[in-house]
């Protein structure tokens, strides 16, 4: 029997880069001072998606700085990779330090699915965290205001985020407002 082969991490995206580039930045509500983009994020950074090749440049590093991310094993981290690429509704993104080859921010946007609104797209913002080393750099006002336009121009009726009161007032500068409703949870454990 040959042994079952396991793929390689690569630079293969996990969705296609032209779309955040494509995007009519003109849109954007947030005040960025100096200027950048999607396109331009600041000298020697570069934002893209996701790609397996990540694992080896601190992606989790960073994302540690926001939760608990346990231990994942390059095979696991790829297998879900593969699972989020293949559904078309996960828009995990990154900012590269290409000089130094690291990861030192990240945000995901989740397309959900629904029957109500005639069978509408709901988009959802998720981990958003930029390293400490970076913080300051306006590279999580980037994050955010990108992944809002992406959700507008993938046909969400609507979009929305979770995060702590403290936050409240930094996602507003996009045009978030607080819900009246609440944000329950049930945690399990394994």
């Amino acid at each position: 029997m040959l042994p079952v082969a396991t793929a390689m991490p690569d630079d293969t995206p996990m969705f296609d880069p032209s779309i955040l580039h494509e995007l009519d930045w003109s849109e954007n509500t947030a005040v960025f001072s100096p200027s950048i983009s999607p396109s331009e994020p600041g000298d020697g950074l570069v934002m893209r998606p996701l790609c397996t090749a990540d694992v080896n440049r601190g992606f989790f590093k960073v994302l540690g700085q926001l939760t608990e991310t346990g231990v994942v094993s390059p095979e696991q981290f790829i297998k879900t990779f593969e699972h989020m690429k293949k559904s078309g509704d996960y828009y995990v993104t990154v900012v590269e330090d290409t000089n130094l080859g690291q990861i030192v921010a990240t945000a995901t946007l989740v397309i959900e699915h629904k029957f109500t609104h005639s069978c509408a797209k709901r988009g959802r913002i998720e981990d958003v965290v930029v390293s400490g080393e970076c913080r300051g750099k306006q590279l999580g006002k980037l994050l955010t205001s990108t992944l809002t336009l992406l959700s507008k121009r993938l046909n969400c009726y609507k979009i929305t985020l979770e995060c702590l009161p403290k936050n409240v007032a930094f996602y507003k500068k996009f045009g978030y407002l607080v819900s009246e409703e609440n944000y329950m949870f049930q945690r399990f454990f394994n």
